[in-house]
């Protein structure tokens, strides 16, 4: 009788329901890191069409962030040769790993343990992500940054945030991330991709977009083209006018005025405000849901700060002749260019560009 339990328990232990339950208990211990934004790619045919897209070549070394366990990874590895993988998590740098252990593969994959935003990339040129989608915007920028930049970059985004991206001039969903992602890179969508491709599901669908940045980059400064996009996009439906009708804006160009003047050594009178400053704009009602708020949640990269509530604008008095000197100036170009009553919601990369030209000729600058 007791060898009759003992082999009745072994038995027990070796059913399918015994055999799920185990599995189901190794699951449960690793869990997917929700701060990290871990949501594996599951299907096969969506992670091969990614790689594909990329267009690789045998010579190309390529950058991927955010491995998770590999399913993207061991696709990149048949047809590049080499690839770099940046992964925060270290049980999931451990699980790609183990994914070539043994294989010839394992010779041509490097993992880099760390956050890829604050870590210096080697030189790579292809970057393939599912990306975790509270860093979207930083890597995004971090990637134009690169020198030299990268042939082309194919991208996993939130749909959303993928849909700005690409969204041209009069599109809902046009911004200043919109005007700064095509202003540095030729920007286009690849494919939808369902919240059932993912495990765990996401509470959103996804896209896959592309990223070729321009080569030679576009001779201008990124500091000034986009000190300059933020005052325009603060209120997106209001007047470019509008925008620079506010205090702290002309409180910045005014200083930044006489920095330049004080580099280009240029005299600059002084004294008490005449009091003629610019003409009364008239308010325009501000819809509460225009404001954008693209990953809120990555507080580390600046650029985000522009997605934090404005506070209502107000009518600025100049305090001397010096800013009644510069507040003649904004009004002198915004006239000639034109572009005074336009919206930044309907204007393009040329528009911008004229306004910014005009600025910088009559000594105004945004950085």
């Amino acid at each position: 009788m007791p060898k009759a339990q003992k082999k009745g328990s072994n038995a027990a232990a070796t059913t399918p329901y015994a055999k799920a339950g185990a599995a189901k208990l190794t699951n449960n211990v690793f869990k997917m890191n929700k701060d990290l934004g871990q949501h594996i790619l599951k299907n096969p045919g969506v992670a091969q069409a990614i790689v594909d897209k990329a267009g690789l070549k045998q010579s190309d070394i390529v950058l991927e962030v955010g491995p998770g366990t590999g399913n993207l990874t061991v696709r990149i590895l048949e047809k590049a040769r080499r690839v770099i993988a940046v992964e925060m998590d270290p049980r999931m740098a451990a699980e790609v790993t183990k994914r070539v252990q043994g294989k010839p593969e394992a010779k041509r994959l490097e993992v880099m343990l760390g956050d890829v935003i604050k870590t210096d990339l080697p030189y790579f040129d292809v970057c393939i992500s599912n990306t975790p989608y509270q860093i979207s915007s930083p890597l995004v920028f971090k990637l134009l940054a690169q020198s030299p930049a990268p042939r082309t970059c194919v991208l996993m985004f939130q749909q959303e945030f993928a849909m700005r991206l690409v969204a041209k001039p009069g599109d809902p969903l046009y911004c200043r991330l919109s005007v700064n992602a095509q202003m540095w890179a030729k920007v286009s969508h690849v494919m939808k991709v369902g919240k059932g491709n993912f495990k765990p599901p996401p509470q959103v669908e996804s896209s896959v977009v592309r990223i070729e940045p321009k080569v030679p980059r576009p001779p201008i400064s990124y500091e000034e083209w986009d000190g300059l996009l933020r005052i325009v996009f603060v209120r997106r439906n209001r007047t470019i006018q509008a925008g620079f009708n506010s205090t702290p804006v002309m409180n910045m160009i005014e200083k930044n005025y006489r920095t330049y003047c004080a580099q280009n050594s240029i005299s600059l009178e002084d004294g008490p405000s005449e009091d003629v400053g610019m003409e009364n704009v008239e308010e325009e009602e501000v819809v509460e849901d225009e404001q954008m708020d693209i990953d809120t949640g990555y507080d580390d990269d600046e650029s985000l700060s522009f997605f934090s509530p404005v506070p209502k604008e107000v009518k600025r008095r100049s305090k001397g002749k010096i800013g009644d000197l510069v507040q003649a100036k904004v009004k002198k170009v915004l006239d000639e260019t034109g572009l005074a009553q336009q919206r930044a919601s309907k204007c393009d990369e040329a528009d911008f560009l004229k306004l910014l030209y005009a600025f910088n000729k009559e000594g105004i600058h945004f950085s």
